[in-house]
């Protein structure tokens, strides 16, 4: 497995220790997770579940009519 090295100061270290600890990680562990999180493709958990939660009553959606819309050319 490819391995990495990181120069951190002291303090970030520390709080580095101390997250790992309270996720029982490994520091290795922990830093890769975050690395992934951080550089992931995926939506956040709950993401579609927002769809059509907005309810104001200032939010509509018009009918949208094509008569102005441009000609284009079949395909």
């Amino acid at each position: 497995m490819p391995q990495i090295s990181l120069y951190i100061d002291s303090d970030t270290l520390k709080k580095v220790e101390k997250a790992a600890t309270r996720e029982h990680l490994s520091i290795s562990k922990w830093v890769g997770n975050k690395i992934k999180s951080a550089i992931t493709d995926e939506y956040p958990n709950g993401y579609f579940d927002l769809f059509g939660a907005m309810n104001d009553k200032s939010f509509k959606i018009d009918e949208l009519s094509f008569i102005q819309d441009s000609k284009r050319e079949m395909l």
